[in-house]
């Protein structure tokens, strides 16, 4: 396992192996930025996350809605401001489902352009889980072979894996965005509409369970997002940190806080201190669709990566 030190206060003197990392997902987008002087403990000097919800009223349609697209332009602006302020020498960027498969996702990285000057990334699925890989095999020590699951808006990944190497990888475009927006029209979620998600995921994921019946993975790893709410649901000690990147879901625990949170309304969910505004809604699904992967294989350990994707890109580019 990798640690990432941060110091208690950010310089903006100029040095020489600063980076930038902006992940750009379907709900949040991410900013890191690091110093890598000392390849085996890169130092944090800033990180912002910001909920743009760019899959909001387009992503059935796939499309970037007029709302959404202004969101996100505002959101990499406060982020040029912020490379600039530290003076950052390299920037790397990740844009992932909704970008990707929207039919203006290439005008929106054109308009990033031409606002900011920053030329981003548009990534593929594959890319997506390998990065995900990386920055999760920093965090945990894949001793075993693993299920790591990334539960985006736009997309979910499944990794099958070691420390050593990965087995199988694929992402699928069943994000907790894109499963809210099709099967959840109630308050609280119906029971029918559970039955329906069900039976699509039974469709969808056939690959998936074949698989998993195959490797025969022993522990489930959720790579941040939900993961990170469920986590903080089951006990006030949790704290994502760079310091602490491995938590452990108790399975029984994640049980009773899954039911809870299906049978809740919306104004339950937004009086939780522990579900961020952007979860509010998209939680229900993401506990759903764990709760459904967890019958898939008798799993013996639940367990929270709070490293992911940005932190795949800033391990990769200090090989």
């Amino acid at each position: 396992m990798v640690n990432i030190n941060v110091p208690k206060q950010a310089t903006t003197n100029k040095q020489s192996n600063r980076i930038a990392i902006l992940d750009l997902g379907t709900n949040t987008f991410h900013l890191l930025i690091a110093d890598i002087a000392n390849r085996n403990h890169p130092a944090i000097v800033y990180q912002k996350t910001i909920p743009v919800k760019l899959g909001e009223g387009g992503i059935s349609e796939r499309t970037i809605s007029p709302n959404a697209f202004k969101r996100g332009i505002r959101a990499i602006l406060s982020f040029r401001k912020r490379i600039d302020q530290y003076q950052v020498e390299t920037v790397k960027s990740a844009a992932t489902s909704a970008i990707r498969s929207a039919s203006n996702g290439a005008e929106f990285i054109e308009k990033i352009k031409s606002e900011t000057g920053m030329e981003l990334e548009i990534i593929d699925g594959e890319r997506e889980a390998m990065l995900i890989y990386l920055g999760v095999r920093a965090a945990i020590n894949l001793e075993t072979v693993s299920l790591i699951v990334d539960i985006g808006g736009g997309s979910v990944e499944f990794i099958i894996c070691d420390k050593n190497k990965i087995f199988w990888k694929k992402s699928y475009p069943i994000g907790a965005a894109r499963m809210m927006a099709r099967f959840h029209h109630t308050d609280p979620i119906s029971g029918e509409e559970i039955l329906q998600l069900h039976s699509y995921l039974d469709t969808t994921l056939k690959e998936l369970q074949k698989q998993l019946d195959h490797y025969r993975p022993d522990v489930m790893i959720g790579s941040a997002g939900a993961f990170e709410t469920f986590a903080e649901l089951q006990g006030s000690q949790f704290k994502t940190s760079f310091e602490k990147p491995e938590q452990v879901i108790d399975l029984e625990g994640f049980n009773i806080i899954s039911k809870s949170i299906i049978k809740s309304t919306h104004l339950e969910r937004e009086q939780i201190r522990e579900i961020i505004p952007v979860r509010v809604d998209m939680i229900v699904v993401a506990a759903i669709m764990t709760n459904y992967l967890l019958t898939m294989l008798e799993f013996k350990a639940l367990k929270l990566s709070s490293y992911s994707l940005k932190e795949g890109v800033l391990f990769e580019m200090m090989k």
